[in-house]
């Protein structure tokens, strides 16, 4: 899209610059001024469209300082121990309470 519309804008430009350029059947003397004229609008549009179009003219998103994160040193971590509780028994099979053994 932005194609077309530079497109048209240069040809229209053109068309402008030979129309004041270029003298009439009514008008034939030389004037002098009338290239000069055409050549400051021709550059005008080709120097405003390059101003328009240049990368670096706005962001088009709003730009932050970055920030740089610390690395993290790697720690050991101890496995999980899992306890239970364990009942006690005699020889003879009689109870006589729980103890808490972790593995």
């Amino acid at each position: 899209m932005k194609t077309k519309i530079r497109f048209a804008a240069a040809l229209t430009a053109v068309a402008l610059a030979a129309t004041l350029a270029l003298p009439s059947e009514a008008d034939a003397r030389r004037r002098g001024h009338g290239w000069a004229i055409g050549a400051g609008i021709l550059g005008a549009a080709v120097i405003g469209s390059a101003i328009a179009n240049s990368a670096y003219a706005y962001p088009a998103y709003p730009v932050y300082p970055a920030y740089e994160v610390e690395p993290v040193e790697p720690y050991y971590v101890a496995p999980r121990q899992r306890c239970t509780h364990v009942d006690q028994f005699d020889h003879n099979g009689n109870y006589f309470g729980t103890r808490t053994v972790c593995r």
